[in-house]
């Protein structure tokens, strides 16, 4: 008897087994059955496309096809315009993410507190989201010209005028348009980040007589590592398409320090190198692959104690 009511038990437990298996498989079904639709899109527009394009990376020609390994990389480290360009590209994201970071945090934190003029300072920096490139463009131009304001008004005080867009000054007029533009966007971010951190912590902080410095980089910082993890990935890729600005700006050939990784991928694919092409946008994907997994492993590291 206890033979049997154990034998049915079993059959019991293995039919709710069964059951558990068959509900499993209906709901991955289901939900590959609602992900389809993104899961085909971003195969055929994302998945699809770089694989050809790696392909196109791995041989000589179009025509030919014939497989060359990582010959055509060998070529473009050997390319003085794509160094260049690499250059340029490090160099104007090292400085300006940062900044983008950093400034935004300020701003944030002066409108948390209580100034004059809180809301027409907020407009100030999101009405650039407003405006179209080609508009903030045209106002550059107008003040960085050789014979534009700034010049106009350097003048005033015996200096000679500057060929802004032609001088060694060239990456910082871009970097000052690419701040202003970005900042409001970023700004509205840490705020929506300092308004979610527990007033609870501030408010025990403060009974224990915690000074503004601690505050800042112990609880507000630490609480705001996804958001800067965030802009900081946004701010990168932004700087990486600061190319439509200084195309607008200079053409296709600026000066030599304007000179970006997005102009050598235009000209390249205007000369129908694909090659070439091909091989440059597999080291900048690789390269922005790796950078934002170690802003990430960063994050991990630094928000870690206030997880969960």
């Amino acid at each position: 008897m206890k033979k049997r009511k154990q034998n049915q038990s079993a059959q019991i437990d293995a039919q709710r087994r069964r059951e558990r298996r068959r509900m499993r498989r209906q709901d991955f079904a289901q939900s590959l059955c609602f992900l389809s639709p993104s899961l085909l899109g971003v195969g055929v527009f994302f998945i699809i496309p770089f694989g050809v394009v790696v392909y196109y990376s791995l041989i000589d020609g179009v025509g030919s096809k014939n497989f060359i390994g990582i010959q055509n990389f060998v070529r473009l480290f050997q390319n003085s315009a794509f160094l260049m360009a690499a250059r340029n590209t490090l160099h104007f994201s090292v400085i300006a993410v940062p900044l983008a970071v950093v400034l935004a945090i300020v701003l944030a934190l002066m409108l948390e507190a209580r100034i004059p003029m809180k809301s027409q300072f907020r407009t100030f920096f999101l009405s650039p989201m407003m405006v179209p490139v080609a508009s903030v463009v045209l106002i550059w131009q107008v003040l960085f010209n050789y014979n534009g304001t700034i010049n106009e008004f350097l003048m005033l005080f015996g200096t000679d005028k500057i060929d802004w867009l032609q001088s060694d000054y060239c990456q910082w007029v871009v970097m000052i348009l690419f701040l202003w533009k970005n900042l409001g966007y970023n700004m509205i971010l840490f705020m929506a980040g300092l308004a979610n951190i527990p007033k609870e912590l501030l408010e025990v902080a403060d009974v224990e007589g915690a000074s503004e410095t601690y505050k800042f980089f112990e609880i507000k910082l630490r609480y705001l590592s996804p958001t800067v993890l965030f802009v900081t990935i946004l701010s990168l890729i932004n700087s990486f398409k600061v190319f439509r600005e200084v195309y607008l700006l200079s053409g296709d050939y600026p000066y030599e320090k304007l000179y970006m990784l997005q102009h050598f991928m235009n000209n390249t694919f205007r000369s129908l190198d694909y090659q070439k092409l091909s091989a440059a946008a597999v080291v900048m994907a690789v390269v922005m692959v790796v950078l934002i997994a170690l802003l990430f492993k960063v994050e991990d590291w630094f928000g870690k104690d206030v997880e969960g």
